[in-house]
């Protein structure tokens, strides 16, 4: 890389919500972005290399070109319900592209400085009111399957990290955008004035915006003092029920139903009932020692932005 070259960054998952928004914003800071894809579209604005994770198979032009990488890949969790192929999809996905990566940075002639590698607060599990730091233990797998995904998801990256290269683990919160993710879902029935906190509204829900988790990826690919693993949630996590009336109002909608019982969810979601139920009240503080500075560090700023004019 001469001086006045791009930076250059491979990011896996580059078609999902925080990829697509982490590429334009690249972008627009002067990188150069490239996406690993099963499918690369001849249509994209971005360069792409095929792999496919589950044949471990991958373009050979691809580490080599890159001076960072972003690990976004993995199928949704919130895609269907969770049968066992699902389970397997979604725990597979995260898995090979992984090893995939790990067999590709051990070879000579590339040039990665730093891998920032994906994971999420659900490897806390069930916490209730208890104050999540990156030294809390990970949820039991055997009893939750989001915590088993995430834990698995960590110690999949350590590889990368014992080749000697930087590596960071955000372990991302709900990321709330209305172009994708919890939030279109959350917000449907209260636009329809059918909004309800879920369960019993007291879960703790640690949140952060869309731009927020972007510039956080950013500032660990720029700043070689980040490793390890972080928690990219905003600072101020807010119970469903507080969750649910924020919105409500920002979106000018009355709240007028009693809370959407437990076993009401469990019966339609199943195990992905998890997903809405289970409380996680994450610290943002590492991140903050570090110096980042939160564009939206409230709920009801991040709302407004999202929904300005709605």
């Amino acid at each position: 890389m001469t001086e006045n070259s791009p930076r250059k960054v491979l990011i896996t998952g580059g078609t999902g919500l925080i990829g697509s928004r982490l590429s334009e914003l690249l972008i627009d800071a002067g990188y150069e972005v490239a996406l690993l894809s099963r499918e690369p579209a001849k249509s994209s604005h971005y360069h792409s290399f095929r792999w496919d994770p589950a044949a471990g198979t991958i373009d050979e032009a691809a580490v080599p070109y890159a001076d960072y990488i972003v690990n976004l890949a993995g199928a949704s969790v919130s895609g269907g319900k969770w049968t066992d192929e699902r389970k397997h999809d979604i725990m597979g996905s995260r898995l090979g592209g992984l090893a995939l990566l790990h067999r590709e940075l051990a070879k000579p002639g590339h040039h990665v400085q730093a891998f920032v590698s994906a994971s999420a607060i659900g490897v806390y599990g069930d916490t209730g009111a208890q104050l999540l730091t990156e030294e809390s233990s990970p949820g039991l797998p055997t009893h939750d399957f989001l915590a088993d995904v995430a834990h698995q998801w960590e110690l999949a990256a350590a590889p990368v990290a014992a080749l000697g290269i930087r590596t960071v683990v955000p372990r991302i919160g709900v990321v709330l955008s209305t172009a994708g993710g919890a939030l279109p879902q959350i917000a449907k029935p209260v636009k329809l004035g059918a909004g309800a906190a879920l369960g019993s509204g007291k879960q703790f829900m640690s949140w952060i915006h869309l731009d927020d988790i972007c510039r956080l990826f950013m500032a660990m690919l720029d700043d070689t003092s980040w490793e390890g693993t972080y928690n990219a949630v905003a600072p101020h996590p807010v119970t469903n029920e507080e969750f649910t009336k924020e919105l409500a109002q920002v979106l000018h909608r009355p709240l007028l139903l009693p809370k959407v019982p437990a076993f009401g969810l469990k019966l339609a979601l199943g195990e992905m009932s998890e997903i809405v139920l289970a409380s996680q009240n994450v610290s943002a503080a590492k991140v903050l020692a570090q110096g980042f500075t939160y564009e939206f560090p409230e709920l009801h700023g991040a709302l407004v932005a999202l929904y300005a004019g709605a």
